[in-house]
């Protein structure tokens, strides 16, 4: 509970009538969770306008209203409140209205095409075991210390973002890690937080259904450094060629890592095995139990901001050797058949690239590499050709399947992946709309040492179908077919 006056700080008002002095029991912009004493605010979404709503939120019991426009009837005993942007304001006022808690603690905002969730997870991790209490915010999960909770998108909204905030800093924590899409800076759901450091991992092709051209994509992430204050730091992965632009407003301390370029933190590939990686950082030797050049970058990263965050840089490396990847990247399945089974996340042109040139690089020859992969509906268009090209010149089979088709029909999506296929590499594609059959057929096709990978879905648990969620592991449906056939 607030004064609406004190919840308004920092917000800059268009128009204004009615009482500032109400006292305020939540913040709320879906009409359908308004209860007595509720601050409404009116934005426009995606599927929805929260305009269209104002007076059933009053109805409900809605005392006070945040809008870009009002309707042409105002109710008496009513605070209308009007702003340029109410999707900016709803963080700023989520913000105020749960005590501001990123200025409570350390914290850190990752962003990038991949390796985001592997980054705040090997963060959270080692945060912990340095004996913080930490938090964390990514797509697989959000945990406030060692109590987990159910991560619904890669960023939540700003009420149930600063909710959590909130909760962490009530229960000690003095860091949190989280993922920051690029949708929700671009939908203003982090505005309001103060972020102690940001991270850029990568850019590469993904999102441009949403955001429509590259340079809207490119903006959007900016727009995270670009409101950093002066004493938070700004680190980013110098050997991605547009990474230098994230750094070009912000007012951070300027830092970066890499392994080909000159930078503050380096790092270089020593060896590259399905037991793990042996790398060279900041001139001393590690083991890691990660696998892959694209798990280097993570690992480099949580290095580096564990020095900025003030720990010991040997025992930042020590404990990074002991930690495992998120799940669902590059996740190997245990089976009696003695073939290498591998679920990974990787849906976008570049991650999949990276997954396969990994298992290539360890590779002996003698066996297979079967790869099943699907692309997501009601998404980027343009990258499915590419990944089904990707595909099949990396690997000895491929079967072409669903992924979350969503409101698309699994056809239609897997004949826009068919169009990267090339005339040569007819022969070792399958088609399988069915991904249960597809994975089942991978099983059966692969021999003693030979290797699947499961691509795109990684950790989560269901297949999203009509706009109905059923249940569907990878790991669970590849270990079972493979345990059936040894």
């Amino acid at each position: 509970m607030a004064l609406l006056k004190d919840i308004l700080k920092n917000v800059s008002l268009t128009t204004s009538s009615g009482n500032m002095k109400v006292e305020v029991n939540d913040i709320c912009f879906d009409s359908r969770k308004v209860k007595k004493g509720t601050l409404f605010v009116a934005v426009k979404g995606t599927q929805a306008d929260g305009h269209d709503y104002i007076n059933k939120a009053i109805k409900d019991g809605a005392i006070a209203i945040v809008a870009e426009q009002l309707p042409e009837r105002l109710k008496k005993g009513i605070t209308y409140l009007t702003v340029k942007n109410s999707a900016e304001t709803l963080g700023v006022v989520s913000s105020n209205f749960y005590g501001n808690p990123s200025r409570k603690m350390y914290l850190i905002g990752i962003t990038g095409t991949n390796g985001k969730t592997t980054t705040v997870s090997l963060l959270y991790n080692l945060f912990m075991n340095l004996g913080y209490k930490t938090g964390l915010l990514s797509t697989v999960t959000n945990k406030i210390i060692d109590k987990e909770i159910l991560a619904t998108h890669t960023t939540p909204d700003p009420v149930q973002l600063n909710q959590l905030l909130a909760e962490m800093v009530k229960n000690g924590c003095t860091h949190c890690f989280m993922e920051v899409s690029s949708h929700a800076i671009d939908q203003g759901r982090v505005v309001g937080l103060e972020f102690s450091g940001a991270i850029f991992t990568n850019l590469t092709h993904d999102h441009l259904d949403y955001h429509k051209t590259f340079d809207a994509y490119i903006a959007a992430k900016k727009k995270l450094f670009d409101g950093l204050s002066d004493d938070a730091f700004a680190l980013i992965n110098k050997d991605d060629k547009r990474s230098t632009i994230m750094l070009q407003n912000t007012k951070a301390n300027k830092h970066s890592y890499a392994f080909k370029s000159i930078a503050d933190f380096k790092g270089k590939i020593i060896s590259n095995s399905l037991e793990g990686l042996e790398m060279q950082v900041d001139n001393k030797e590690a083991w890691f139990r990660l696998i892959g050049d694209f798990n280097g970058y993570n690992l480099l990263a949580a290095y580096a901001t564990g020095v900025l965050l003030g720990e010991e840089s040997e025992e930042v490396l020590a404990q990074l050797t002991l930690l495992n990847a998120a799940p669902g990247r590059f996740e190997q399945v245990k089976n009696k058949a003695k073939i290498t089974a591998i679920v990974d996340y990787a849906h976008t042109p570049d991650a999949l690239k990276n997954v396969l040139k990994t298992i290539n690089d360890f590779r002996t020859g003698n066996e297979q590499l079967i790869t099943v992969v699907g692309c997501g509906g009601n998404r980027d268009k343009e990258k499915r050709p590419l990944m089904a090209s990707i595909a099949t010149v990396l690997s000895n089979k491929v079967i072409l399947t669903s992924d979350n088709p969503r409101d698309e029909e699994p056809g239609d999506i897997i004949n826009d992946m068919k169009k990267g296929v090339s005339p040569s590499d007819y022969k070792k594609t399958v088609v399988l709309s069915d991904r249960e059959e597809a994975i089942k057929t991978a099983c059966l096709l692969a021999q003693k040492n030979d290797i699947i990978l499961v691509a795109g879905k990684g950790h989560e648990t269901y297949q999203e179908i009509k706009g109905v969620k059923h249940h569907f592991d990878d790991r669970e449906v590849l270990g079972r077919m493979l345990n059936l056939i040894s």
